[in-house]
């Protein structure tokens, strides 16, 4: 299956993305400031919707034009972060979600009238072990109550839905420990006093927080799918979350390859330029391969998760790889810039510090190693 390009997609991003240059990416790095226009923006451009049916408001179009736009949103400089969970948590919501549901939330997240960019999946304790969790929701009649607490809830502060996981019963006998499972859409303008938010201080300027649960209510319509099911629809939405940050890793390795051939051009020492040195020259090949191959491997998840197939093992390796040609891209980008790699103003440094993220999150390298040698090669579990 060959994967569109989405040209003009590409185009009308980019265009949109000029509006927003370095200084004001400095401004918000530098405020620690969520970057509500460029947003907006985004919103009203109708990008964050594009995975929404047409009878809702949306584009109706496929994962690959979501992940055209975060690429080139990164690529052009800017932090798709502050927004691309409203792209990857549409999965669960599209696939698993009631009609009902649908029709109440999907209109308005299309028109911006509703923000979903709230992930309630990790805790303090159980990282990324999440049949661990600890966050529980017991029924209360027309409604779950929800008690516990979430970690790396990014977004949270400037997000009207969250999407939690929490635990509504104890595995049934001979399940696995996720069994039990389930996945609440929390509309957090209505949650009262019982939900507490708080910013947590990151190297990166990535709007994060935790968040605590005091026996707050949730609408019992607002189950997504089965009770108790919820870890496979968590999971299935970790794949498209995969593939689009992978795009995300595209793009900002694209950012520090463009941004360090510029520079190698045009900086003279000794009386020519560097990139005319092969220290210089050949980091920037090998970063530039590394990125075209990882490249290949996210087109590659992209298909196979548009055919609706299985897609664990190429979505966890286009993670990978992409993570890996980034922050192989950043570094290199630092080191041909020198001292002025450092500097504020050079923009490499902020994106230096964004782009080492993704070697822990989503999920970490090391548990995509785990995943492939136990999964893909049939090697025995290692934890």
């Amino acid at each position: 299956m060959t994967v569109p390009d989405h040209a003009d997609i590409r185009d009308s991003v980019r265009r949109l993305c000029a509006q927003y240059p370095a200084t004001y990416w400095r401004e918000m790095d530098r405020d620690r400031a969520y970057p509500s226009a460029f947003v907006q923006a985004l919103t009203e451009a109708g990008f964050l919707a594009v995975l929404i049916p047409e009878e809702y408001g949306g584009s109706g179009l496929g994962l690959g034009a979501a992940a055209a736009i975060l690429e080139e949103i990164q690529k052009s400089g800017a932090n798709g972060a502050a927004c691309h969970a409203q792209l990857y948590m549409m999965g669960t919501l599209l696939r698993h979600g009631s009609e009902e549901q649908k029709q109440k939330y999907l209109p308005g997240i299309a028109s911006g009238a509703l923000r979903m960019q709230a992930f309630g999946v990790t805790e303090p304790t159980s990282g990324t072990d999440t049949s661990a969790l600890k966050t529980v929701a017991r029924r209360d009649g027309d409604v779950w109550r929800v008690s516990g607490q979430k970690v790396w809830t990014s977004r949270a502060e400037y997000s009207d839905l969250m999407l939690v996981l929490a635990r509504t019963r104890p595995p049934r006998e001979g399940k696995k420990p996720a069994d039990g499972l389930s996945v609440l859409l929390l509309d957090m303008r209505e949650a009262g006093k019982g939900l507490t938010i708080r910013p947590i201080r990151t190297m990166m300027n990535h709007s994060t927080t935790e968040v605590f649960f005091d026996d707050v209510p949730v609408p019992a319509e607002n189950l997504i799918g089965n009770e108790g099911d919820g870890f496979k629809y968590i999971l299935s939405g970790m794949n498209a979350e995969r593939i689009l940050i992978a795009s995300e890793c595209i793009g900002d390795a694209r950012w520090f390859i463009d941004k360090a051939v510029d520079y190698a051009k045009e900086r003279q020492i000794f009386g020519r330029p560097i990139g005319q040195n092969q220290g210089v020259q050949f980091p920037i090949a090998r970063a530039y391969a590394a990125t075209e191959a990882a490249a290949l491997m996210v087109k590659a998840a992209i298909a196979k998760y548009e055919a609706g197939e299985n897609v664990g093992a190429e979505a966890n390796m286009a993670k990978l790889l992409a993570a890996d040609a980034s922050w192989q891209a950043a570094d290199m980008c630092v080191q041909t810039h020198g001292g002025f790699g450092f500097a504020e103003e050079y923009d490499v440094e902020r994106k230096f510090r964004e782009a080492r993220l993704y070697q822990v999150a989503p999920i970490s390298t090391n548990l995509i190693l785990s995943f492939l040698g136990e999964h893909v090669l049939g090697l025995p579990r290692s934890y």
